[in-house]
């Protein structure tokens, strides 16, 4: 049984309005013309989709089934056009990525500027959000990729991981006025001061790493934090990668242990799998899947 996606979509527009009259002024077709292809439709499947003995028209058994099934092929075509009105319009003019604020700053613009170096056309936006900030602006399309952390269960997203990164709780020499073992408690933490990163997200979903009821100082970004730990005016977890060097010097001391233990993250790069994306995008979404970080 072959029909075209006209069929579908005028059935589904006659379920969605609730009525042929108002099918026909949604899809800007005649009223017959969105009867005959209903019933064109029933006719070839061999099946009423529609029950027409009421007030309204409702949908059968058989009619549920099948919106269902429609409701999906529409969608997925609305998509095919999205896609092909993109390779249409040829790359796209710009591409708007996310950085978290758990990344090796140095490393993933490197992965970048290897890629854009090959798009001169394509102007790259790209911006630096902390905790939740990144998973929002992808979220609520204000980006196309980000790379970040990300829920690996959540269905809405795809991604590829990149890299870990370590986060480990570090504070400064004669910071703390009791010696430092690997049995700290957050009793004894919650008189110091915790310095905690602001988050970007219009709608924060939770605080990491805070103990709550401890005074805290709140800085913007990362590099910050890790001044003010420096100079002991507060504790803090910190990306491995940027206080490396400090523990090694003993500028810092880690106070990882049984209640604050190191903590490792995948860093990876997250798109949404329901938005259509250009030529562009999807050559940066295979380069990310394919590079050797």
């Amino acid at each position: 049984m072959d029909f075209t996606l006209q069929e579908p979509a005028c059935f589904d527009a006659v379920v969605s309005s609730g009525s042929f009259h108002a099918a026909a002024k949604l899809l800007n077709r005649s009223h017959p013309a969105v009867y005959a292809a209903i019933k064109g439709l029933e006719s070839r499947m061999g099946v009423t989709l529609l029950d027409r003995s009421g007030y309204r028209v409702c949908l059968t058994t058989e009619g549920e089934a099948f919106h269902q099934r429609a409701s999906d092929l529409l969608s997925e075509a609305r998509k095919l056009r999205t896609f092909t009105e993109h390779l249409a319009q040829g790359d796209e003019t710009d591409l708007r990525v996310v950085i978290g604020d758990l990344c090796p700053t140095a490393k993933v613009v490197g992965l970048l500027r290897r890629f854009f170096d090959e798009c001169p056309n394509t102007r790259l936006h790209l911006h630096f959000e902390t905790l939740a900030g990144p998973w929002e602006k992808l979220l609520e399309g204000e980006a196309e990729l980000i790379l970040h952390h990300v829920d690996k269960a959540d269905t809405r997203l795809e991604s590829v991981d990149l890299f870990p990164v370590t986060v480990v709780p570090v504070v400064a020499p004669g910071f703390l006025p009791f010696p430092i073992t690997d049995d700290i408690t957050p009793g004894q933490m919650k008189d110091r001061v915790q310095c905690i990163i602001r988050d970007t997200a219009r709608k924060p979903l939770r605080d990491y790493h805070v103990i709550e009821g401890a005074r805290s100082w709140t800085v913007a970004d990362q590099l910050m934090k890790r001044e003010l730990i420096r100079l002991g005016m507060g504790w803090g977890h910190m990306p491995l990668h940027l206080v490396e060097e400090d523990l090694h010097s003993g500028a810092l001391l880690s106070i990882a242990g049984r209640h604050f233990p190191r903590i490792t993250l995948d860093i990876a790069a997250a798109r949404l799998l329901d938005r259509p994306i250009g030529p562009v995008a999807g050559r940066l979404w295979h380069f990310l899947s394919d590079v050797n970080v």
